[in-house]
């Protein structure tokens, strides 16, 4: 069986998305597509400007045939463990894999050869990662540092940008898996990932989360499918009082634990915390050189959703389940094969969970945890353990 996968947010789906569903489609022609998704809250630390449900009906009508969540234990970490959370789940299904990525650098060779040479970490790498930490600066700009040192700037534009970012990391959870599952970076095309306002009809999705911030709604159609306009809140949903309330709650102790939390960090955000009114002011506080403001974010929302190191760790290790959101009601007997062709328990409906693990249960109540804060900001309850079967024909007709 010939599956390509794509590890994605949709937060939310716009037209370069649709595209490269297309080309996975034209080009690698799978006998399906699998989306990998994150849930409600995304891996710069923020909550998801539509729910899962709803981002998983669009990827499918947009022509995925099945999307699977990314459990929210390694949706909302590090570059590195939401590579390697996906990429095991990705790796428990049997088949001829192919992993499809965006990227600013769509060549595939140079992404094998840095994830190779990142994978070994040398002495002489690991030295000159080691002084350059010393200097305060991030874990990223210390590796990418110690890169140009031994290789020149070779490399430069994979290691300065998120989307070729993850996909370093997306080739070296392979290479450490020993899949063999093969990589088709795809060529970002549009507005640059980073832009805030919609100039083009390929934006970026920080571009489209804008002008819905900003009142500007009128400007979106044009770059994203119509069944996602018709699905876009008039503002974002909002969680910052919660999360403000987390740390105020939160012993020092408790937040030591939290993923990523590390070198007293804890003590910072707790000290600030007593005299800051709003999340973003927090962050602005903490924020230093080797602190950024999307690693304080993602710290701040784990603290909310109480995902410790430990469990993170060990999830790493045994992946917890394949938990399906939506599927295309078209090739529904892609559920047969993934229940019959993994190494882990699939989700589709309640009476699954008796199958689950300890440790999987113990994820399971971190989505569930999440689920119900996303429910509280957009005052909707979600339907607990809800799969869509999405019939396309319909959508089409409307």
């Amino acid at each position: 069986m010939k599956i390509c996968f794509i590890i994605a947010e949709y937060n939310p789906f716009h037209n370069g998305h649709l595209r490269q569903l297309d080309i996975v489609k034209s080009r690698i022609k799978p006998d399906y597509t699998v989306v990998v998704m994150s849930g409600n809250f995304t891996q710069r630390g923020e909550i998801a400007i539509l729910d899962k449900y709803q981002r998983a009906k669009h990827a499918v009508l947009a022509g995925a045939d099945a999307v699977i969540e990314l459990p929210a234990i390694f949706a909302v970490s590090p570059a590195e463990i939401f590579a390697s959370g996906a990429m095991g789940l990705i790796n428990s299904i049997e088949g001829q894999k192919t992993l499809c990525f965006g990227a600013e650098t769509a060549d595939k060779e140079k992404f094998l050869k840095i994830a190779e040479i990142l994978s070994a970490e040398t002495q002489e790498f690991k030295k000159i990662m080691k002084e350059e930490l010393k200097k305060g600066v991030s874990q990223a700009k210390a590796r990418h540092s110690a890169v140009k040192s031994l290789y020149g700037d070779i490399f430069d534009d994979l290691l300065t940008s998120p989307n070729n970012l993850l996909g370093v990391e997306y080739t070296k959870a392979i290479l450490k898996l020993g899949s063999g599952i093969e990589i088709y970076p795809v060529s970002r095309e549009g507005d640059p990932f980073d832009q805030k306002q919609i100039t083009s009809s390929l934006p970026s999705a920080l571009a489209v989360r804008s002008a819905i911030a900003d009142g500007r709604k009128k400007e979106i159609p044009n770059a994203v499918p119509p069944f996602v306009f018709a699905d876009l809140p008039k503002r974002p949903p909002d969680i910052d009082e919660y999360i403000l309330y987390s740390v105020l709650v939160s012993t020092n102790e408790q937040m030591r634990n939290i993923a990523d939390c590390s070198e007293g960090l804890e003590n910072r955000l707790k000290a600030y915390a007593k005299t800051c009114f709003s999340v973003d002011e927090l962050k602005e506080k903490v924020k230093t050189k080797r602190y950024t403001y999307t690693r304080i974010s993602r710290i701040l929302l784990s603290n909310a959703l109480k995902i410790e190191k430990d469990l993170v760790n060990k999830c790493l290790k045994y992946p917890p389940y394949l938990k399906v959101l939506a599927v295309n009601g078209e090739k529904k007997e892609i559920l047969s094969y993934l229940c019959e062709n993994s190494e882990i328990p699939l989700l589709t409906r309640k009476n699954d969970l008796s199958f689950l693990s300890p440790l999987a249960e113990k994820c399971l109540e971190t989505d569930d945890l999440a689920d119900d804060i996303y429910a509280h900001a957009i005052k909707k309850r979600l339907s607990d353990r809800q799969m869509t079967i999405v019939n396309k024909k319909i959508y089409d007709f409307l």
